[in-house]
Order: structure tokens, then sequence, then C-alpha cells
């Protein structure tokens, strides 16, 4: 046995060298338990602070939606691409491989298809299973001024509940019915109730006045909507504003997946989000890309 000086002697303590204690990176996340704070690393890059959220979900009310009728053929090649993608349970158990090693946030929300009033959704994934999933996060939809406004804002403060239980973060999901305002007003609204009440970060749609505003009076990451097809270049455009004035990232789908070069386009989005490219020169990297990728 070695006396104990001579363990002593070999320790190296760096009595020289304070404790390190750093602020965790993503906004609003500081008192969270390190489980928390490790899903949200999945999401988020540490080196940035922002994501690149591939969003596939669509089919939980809309269908095999243009672009997603073969989520293996059309998703699983762009998904490598992503901080995380976002999809229901369905999907990720059925197509996704469990070797990816990105992100995963699982829609939780839904009941109603396009056919009925979307704002009557329910809780649709069980805490445990989410468990089970090893997800990053979990989503759910409110309804802001919606027919089942209360209902919407139930379900989100139950599920903040349960993910405060097992350490997974819920994303707030602001939806825009056909008589809902699309402006910074609402945005400020909606974004701010989610937030109020839980939701460890918010997903909401760009507008071109006051973005800015929506971004600095929500306590927690806001994660910009893609929204509808635009051209690439208009999609990179509306990418750049959002993480300008305040965005911690997107959450794209259409922009992506029905782009007639996804690969290209969602490498583009990453520069814009996670390097400040201009969208004139990101866009130049997707045609130069496309033309690589034919």
């Amino acid at each position: 046995m070695p006396d104990a000086d001579s363990i002593k002697e070999s320790k190296q303590y760096y009595l020289d060298i304070p404790p390190r204690n750093e602020a965790f990176f993503v906004k609003g996340a500081n008192a969270l338990d390190w489980g928390m704070q490790n899903r949200l690393s999945r999401i988020f890059r540490p080196e940035s602070g922002r994501t690149v959220m591939l969003a596939v979900d669509h089919g939980y009310f809309q269908g095999p939606t243009s672009g997603l009728e073969r989520v293996d053929v059309n998703i699983l090649p762009i998904a490598p691409y992503a901080d995380a993608l976002m999809l229901t349970r369905g999907m990720l158990r059925t197509t996704v491989p469990p070797t990816y090693g990105r992100g995963v946030v699982v829609r939780a929300s839904g009941g109603p298809s396009v056919l009925k009033d979307l704002s009557n959704e329910q809780l649709a994934v069980d805490i445990e299973d989410a468990v089970r999933m090893n997800v990053s996060a979990l989503a759910v939809q409110v309804f802001i001024g919606g027919e089942c406004e209360t209902q919407s804002i139930y379900n989100l403060t139950r599920l903040v509940d349960m993910g405060n239980r097992y350490g997974i973060p819920i994303l707030g999901v602001t939806a825009v019915g056909k008589d809902m305002a699309r402006n910074a007003r609402y945005f400020r609204l909606a974004c701010r109730i989610a937030a109020e009440l839980g939701a460890h970060f918010v997903k909401t749609y760009y507008v071109e006045e006051e973005f800015e505003t929506i971004t600095a009076s929500c306590p927690v990451p806001i994660v910009m909507a893609g929204g509808k097809k635009l051209p690439e270049l208009d999609a990179l455009t509306m990418a750049y504003k959002a993480v300008s004035e305040g965005a911690a990232g997107v959450d794209m789908g259409r922009n992506i997946f029905q782009s007639d070069a996804p690969i290209a386009m969602i490498q583009a989005v990453n520069k814009v989000v996670h390097e400040n490219m201009k969208p004139e020169d990101a866009y130049e990297l997707f045609q130069t890309l496309r033309a690589e990728q034919k």
C-alpha cells in the first residue's frame, strides 16, 4: 500500500483555476434541470444558439401532403442536415431509423382533420410514451383567439406539467386560423401567453413589421415557422430577417421538402441561420449545390 503522502503528492487539484460555472446558452433555460437542458442542446446548437428544424408533421391533420407522400424516400435523405426533426410519433416509429442522432420534436396534440375546426385539439401523446421514444421535446398547438382557445391552453399547461416532471421541454406552436390577424400585435399576445404558461420555446410566424418586438417580449426562444412554399430566395430572405430580428432559428417544412433541390435548400438555410450568411449569397450557394447534386 502506498503511503498517504505519496498519494497526495501525485494528485493535481488545479488550485489556481476557479471552478467553471457557465450560463446555459438557451434563452430562459438557465434554471432548468440538467436533463431538460441536455434535450434542448439536441435541438439548439451550442456554437450558434440557433436551430434549423425540419417540419414534417403536416400529415397529422392533412394526410399525405405534397412532398410527404413517402417520408422514407423524400425526407430521410434531408434529415441529417437538420438540427431536429419535427414529426409525429407514428412517423418516428415506422420510418425514422433508431440510429438517427439529431433532435426529435414530436407533435403531441391532435384530433380534428383539415375537414373540421382545427382548434378543437386534445393531447394525443402520453408523456410516458414520449420517454420511451427518448424525444428531445414535445410540441402542442395553441389557438389564441380560436373557438377552442381555452382547451388548447389547457393542453399546453397539462403538457408543461408532465414535461417538467420528466425533464422534457415543451414547444408551444401558435396557430393562426383564417379569421386571425397575422400581425405583430397578435403574435406578441400569442407567444407571450405560451411562454407565461410554461412553454420552453415557441414556434410562430414571421411578420415584416415589428417582428423584433415579438422576440424581445418573449422570455424563451422564438423559432420561426416556414409557412407556405415560397421561391427559394424569398424563403432564405425571410429566415435571414427572422434570425437578424431575434429568432433562435427556423422550423421549415414546405420551403425545404417542396423545393426542387431539398438537400441544397436545407444546406443554404443552415448557412443563413447558423452563420448569418446573406440571403443572396445563400441563394447562390443553393444554385451551386443544386447543380452539383443533379
